[in-house]
């Protein structure tokens, strides 16, 4: 059949009164088309088109460019199909069948599932269970065999100044090899696995490793106050988004395997992406965090490739200097008391505590800040990291039992976002296109004003997938500054307690690096310098500096063990590896320094929380009883000094992040159902002060709580697959701010 009888068969399907473009629902069935016949000039003019008939044809492909945009229900029965892939181009599609096609294999079907997210009915079936494995759970596990196979064979094969013929001629090695070697589920799946094996593997390589080269233009920045798109009313959410919650007491799942971000890494990207290259990822990659942060959400389709370093300019290049180019950020009285509820949606506390003690926590506020482009259909953008900014006045730096404002300072995708707490209003909304924020962190500098006189300010450092830190004056709403720090992503920033103006950056290069960024004069001239570079084994996901000389040692939680390091910067040496690198007991039992270390912090002075390579728990462990600080040498094996063990979920989701509140004796750890799993330890810190009593638990001590995610709907349905990412609290413990795959900022207030 010609084009021009398909185009005359369509022109009779309607009445003449009725334009193509204005269609919904065609029947094209039993008309002996082939794919030649599909006419994609033809087809564009059908942008309406809701529902495809297309059964007992003579298809063996679709052509790459139908332009069906709005396409939620397509039937493809008894045809020749011999591929499924470009059906990638009908994002929307809820629907599919395509029985009697005899081509078509089991491989297939598990195609079509990953390439279409909101695919819920194949051939008749519900395919959600078997959507999350393929989508998630398989995606994972296929993404950390890639990363372990370019680990093992291939990474020491690329020199570290590379051409791009040996770009090239390591690529197709990797390739070949991955497809041929890496092997995960049935037989019968083989094809499938190959097909994303080959996938991952070119993710990997072209973000996460930083094999392609970057030419985009730099990316367009922004300052922003609560805006009308990015956060809706409760009631725009319920009218016009269709967004709906309301509380229920969710069974938990007994499967191990979790439900995907990243980090992601879902997200805009996905966390395979974002495992790929941090997190999303929720990257990494696995989610997040990082590599693939989190990609993710995708965590794991979460987190999308990290873009090349941009150009060869000055690591410390400056931002426009002055008033004119500043962007405040400040609402008038009257628009602001209309914005007071942007983007917050009500919800009744949902009773459901595990544990001895009850802690009364209230949920105020459930936000979708982050979404891109300011659509309120996204829920996959990743949410990685928060922090509560300081209060200035609070002598901070002297007492670090203080309380901070309610202000808290949120990432993820391109944006990130200062939050109040307690009205759920989004104070600022800083925003950098093409960027995927992973990390934020807050110090005070004391700055020379224009008059001469010295104040003290909050300045925010957010960093992410480009590698580059951004330094924020919040109070003139101005971004004043950029560190292009790594050439890779960056996982995650830290300011050091003891001198504000170090900043530590942990990349997907491998490397930590220390940075002095100065103090910005009154036209915002400023100058940093980098003081340390520091060699971590793997990729460093999350860093903390110790307590009780923080000038001295860093702990590092790595993709592939836990190190620390000497860095006192009165030694000569610039560039250091690790000091010790510590063991942990595996699944089996069996101590190892092999495993991935992806959550990490100090509970006090000295007792650390880690989560590492053994399922459903996190260790506590003692730093001073695991290393000596007197003892000489370097890249010494310590075996962890482990006091205890927290009963945790069984989930082999990884970036899933954890945080202590060490003035109130407490860790939080969110999962991979939407729960934040609480601990207090009070009393057992006071036990294992004293070496006579410090003995190991034998039981892992249980959360005292276990806070429930509501159910959420959005447009009808509810949003499932909510995986924590980060879980922050305040110093003194009044909000709990839970960072979600699905885009959505959770703040509880204890009562």
């Amino acid at each position: 059949m010609s084009k021009i009888t398909t185009e005359l068969l369509l022109e009779r399907a309607v009445p003449k009164s009725t334009r193509l473009r204005k269609i919904e629902t065609l029947n094209l069935s039993k008309l002996q088309l082939k794919t030649g016949d599909l006419d994609p000039r033809l087809f564009s003019r059908l942008r309406h088109l809701q529902k495809l008939d297309l059964s007992d044809n003579l298809l063996d492909k679709f052509p790459n460019s139908l332009a069906l945009p709005d396409l939620r229900v397509l039937n493809c029965n008894n045809n020749k199909l011999e591929d499924v892939t470009a059906l990638k181009q009908f994002p929307l599609l809820e629907e599919l069948t395509y029985e009697n096609n005899v081509h078509l294999t089991f491989n297939d079907d598990y195609k079509v599932i990953f390439l279409l997210e909101n695919l819920r009915l194949l051939n008749g079936k519900d395919i959600t269970k078997l959507a999350n494995h393929v989508r998630r759970v398989s995606s994972r596990k296929l993404t950390s065999k890639v990363t372990a196979h370019w680990e093992k064979f291939f990474r020491d094969q690329l020199p570290e100044k590379h051409t791009a013929e040996q770009v090239r001629s390591i690529k197709e090695k990797f390739l070949e090899s991955a497809q041929a070697n890496i092997v995960y589920g049935p037989s019968s799946l083989s094809e499938f696995t190959r097909w994303r094996v080959k996938m991952i593997a070119e993710e990997f390589l072209s973000c996460s490793l930083g094999l392609q080269l970057n030419t985009d233009p730099e990316p367009e920045e922004e300052m922003e106050e609560s805006e009308e798109e990015a956060t809706e009313s409760p009631r725009e959410a319920a009218v016009d988004s269709q967004v709906t919650v309301k509380p229920s007491k969710r069974k938990r799942n007994s499967s191990k395997s979790g439900s995907g971000n990243k980090r992601s890494k879902s997200q805009a990207n996905t966390k395979e992406e974002a495992e790929a290259t941090p997190r999303k990822s929720r990257h990494v990659q696995e989610d997040p965090a990082p590599d693939q942060p989190r990609t993710s959400n995708q965590p794991a389709e979460g987190a999308s490739p990290e873009q090349a370093a941009e150009g060869t300019q000055d690591s410390a290049e400056q931002f426009p200097k002055g008033p004119s180019h500043r962007r405040s950020s400040q609402l008038p009285g009257e628009q602001k008391s209309q914005e007071q509820d942007n983007g917050v949606i009500s919800l009744t506390p949902v009773k459901n505590s595990k544990g001895k003690e009850n802690i009364s926590a209230e949920p105020l506020h459930f936000l979708q800040c982050h979404s891109k482009g300011n659509s309120r259909e996204d829920f996959k953008t990743q949410l990685w990291s928060g922090t509560f900014e300081p209060l200035i006045d609070s002598g901070a730096k002297k007492d670090p039992v203080v309380s901070s404002s309610r202000t808290v300072a949120t990432c993820g995708g391109e944006s990130v976002c200062l939050i109040d707490c307690e009205t759920g209003v989004v104070l600022k909304k800083y925003k950098v296109a093409a960027e995927e924020f992973f990390s934020v962190a807050w110090t005070t500098l004391t700055m020379v004003n224009s008059d001469s006189r010295r104040r003290s300010h909050n300045i925010l450092a957010a960093a992410g997938r480009r590698g580059i830190v951004k330094l924020i004056h919040v109070a003139s709403d101005f971004c004043y500054g950029e560190i292009k720090a790594h050439k890779k992503p960056i996982a995650t920033v830290c300011f050091s307690p003891a001198r504000e103006t170090h900043l530590f950056t942990a990349s997907y290069d491998k490397r930590i690096a220390l940075w002095d960024i100065g103090i910005p004069d009154s036209d915002y001239n400023f100058k940093a310098s980098q003081l340390l570079l520091l060699e971590a084994p793997s990729i460093p996901l999350r860093i903390a500096l110790v307590p009780t000389c923080p000038e001295q040692y860093l702990l590092a939680g790595c993709e592939s063990s836990c190190c620390a390091w000497n860095i006192k910067l009165d030694k000569e040496t610039k560039s250091r590896t690790f000091e010790a690198i510590f063991q942990f007991p595996d699944e089996d039992g069996e101590v190892t320094s092999s495993h991935r270390v992806d959550g990490l912090a100090f509970l006090n002075d000295d007792v650390v929380v880690s989560k590492s390579s053994k399922p459903g728990c996190i260790y506590l462990w003692s730093w001073s009883r695991t290393f000596d600080m007197k003892a000489k040498g370097c890249q010494r094996t310590v075996a962890a000094a482990i006091l205890a063990e927290l009963e945790w979920s069984s989930t082999d989701l990884s970036y899933l992040t954890l945080s202590t509140c060490p003035a109130k004796g407490y860790v939080f750890c969110g999962d991979e159902k939407g729960s934040v799993w609480m601990y207090h330890l009070s009393s057992y810190i006071t036990a294992w002060s004293s070496p006579a009593k410090g003995k190991r638990s034998e039981k892992r001590i249980p959360p005292v709580q276990i806070l429930k995610w509501p159910e959420l709907r959005a447009n009808g349905e509810q949003l499932a697959e909510i995986l924590v990412n980060n879980v922050v609290a305040d110093p003194t413990f009044s909000y709990l701010v839970v960072l979600t795959s699905v885009n959505i900022t959770a703040i509880w207030k204890k009562s």
